[in-house]
């Protein structure tokens, strides 16, 4: 058994309580053999579970519980997140790690000062609560590997390298943002970075990332350049109805890609429960049946989220193909800042609080003596002072103008709908007659 999987065991998959049979039917794993080692989503390890009865009685036994939706999956242990963990860290990548929780926390913070002070306009997703994802994963890439992200991407976005300053300045809609003001905040976009984009629909960042590691194959195997790089798609638990979601599994099997499917499990779809809209709960399943490794790990454990993600991450640089994580996490806000959050159930809210990714964290820190109080103070200070600083260079930037409008749009140097005068072609009544030379 891999260090992984013991890691990712720390949560077990979803399990109905339901009879079971003497002898449970074990799962054959497609992607067994002699040249591959063990790893967390190895379908040898995981097991069948039996379905409830009926919906009515599962809802009833959910309710029942104090926390409906995250009684249906519990650790093994009640002590502290870590004290079990045989994971280990040196310092440097524990006060890196910190650091990076924490400027995920305090600048989607500094998002809701800024949004309800009329600084930001539109529909603003905050990260909060979910940090151990981002940073268990991302920080484990370099720079040439890609990263595609949701409408959530702000986090994503800061872990991949992108200044504060340059995120900020995007939400703020102004040219020094990364996207020069025309992104906002469900489009973060970074070619220096490889960060392909936030998607403001769900499921339509998943092909994009499939394509990215269709490129890197092609580039290793048709084109002979040492190219081992990987993709990661960043996605939730509503997305994994829809069509593009199992559509680009199935592929990316066929093709062998270097992608990690990364499921961001929050356990809610905007006001949707996902044991109300998803049949078979455990989407770390659907891995296995294209034929790739799925695992369910602790996302609200940045060190079993790093573990599971550093043998998928090198599975895939192996060239071994890709695999489905799913990570249970939580978000500690509404669906976006224009959701009063009055759907979920305080008590689910409370349970998952007393479970902050970043304190659990710096308790591991300190009791393992790998910071003492006076660093990671240090630590957060020096945040504070980066995302105060980023909203006063934001605040300063400009606003884009006029002719910046409808500049990338179409290929045109010029922009789209610009002539060589500067002015805007859509005024030319030849033009919208489309008898206009262009």
């Amino acid at each position: 058994m891999s260090p992984a999987f013991a890691a990712a065991n720390m949560i077990q998959p979803l399990n109905f309580a339901a009879p079971t049979r003497s002898k449970e039917r074990l799962f054959s794993d497609p992607l067994k053999s002699p040249n591959t080692t063990p790893f967390a989503g190895s379908t040898h390890n995981l097991r069948s579970h039996d379905r409830p009865n009926s919906w009515s009685q599962h809802n009833r036994s959910a309710a029942a519980a104090v926390v409906g939706v995250s009684d249906l999956v519990k650790e093994k242990k009640t002590k502290s997140a870590y004290s079990s963990s045989n994971l280990l860290i040196t310092k440097q990548e524990g006060l890196e790690l910190y650091e990076d929780l924490v400027l995920g926390r305090s600048f989607e913070d500094m998002c809701a000062q800024m949004y309800y002070r009329g600084k930001m306009f539109g529909f603003v997703h905050l990260y909060n609560g979910q940090e151990a994802v981002s940073s268990g994963f991302i920080k484990l890439l370099r720079k040439d590997d890609c990263v595609v992200s949701t409408y959530r991407d702000h986090v994503h976005a800061l872990s991949k390298g992108v200044p504060a300053r340059a995120v900020m300045s995007e939400l703020f809609g102004k040219t020094t943002g990364c996207c020069r003001g025309q992104g906002g905040s469900m489009h973060m976009f970074s070619k220096e970075h490889n960060v392909l984009g936030g998607f403001a629909f769900i499921g339509e960042g998943i092909p994009i990332a499939t394509g990215a590691a269709f490129s890197m194959k092609y580039k290793r195997e048709l084109l002979n350049e040492n190219c081992d790089d990987v993709t990661v798609a960043f996605f939730g638990d509503g997305t994994c109805n829809n069509g593009q979601f199992f559509e680009c599994l199935n592929m990316a099997v066929l093709w062998k890609l270097p992608i990690i499917f990364v499921v961001e499990n929050n356990l809610w779809a905007i006001g949707m429960s996902h044991l109300r809209a998803t049949s078979v709960p455990e989407i770390w399943k659907k891995g296995p049946a294209f034929g790739m490794p799925g695992v369910h790990v602790d996302g609200m454990d940045v060190l079993k989220v790093r573990n599971v993600a550093m043998e998928a991450i090198t599975r895939a640089r192996r060239g071994e193909g890709p695999t489905l994580v799913e990570c249970e996490t939580y978000r500690f806000r509404g669906h976006s800042l224009a959701d009063p959050d009055e759907l979920r159930d305080p008590a689910e809210k409370t349970h998952y609080a007393a479970r902050d990714p970043i304190k659990a964290f710096k308790k591991y820190l300190l009791e393992n003596s790998l910071a003492d109080e006076a660093e990671l103070k240090a630590i957060e200070k020096k945040i504070d002072e980066l995302v105060e600083d980023s909203v006063e260079f934001a605040d300063q930037s400009c606003l884009p103008t006029r002719e910046q409008l409808l500049q990338n749009v179409f290929s045109d140097p010029k922009g789209f709908g610009i002539g060589p005068d500067g002015s805007y072609r859509c005024e030319d009544p030849k033009f919208t007659e489309g008898t206009a030379e262009v």
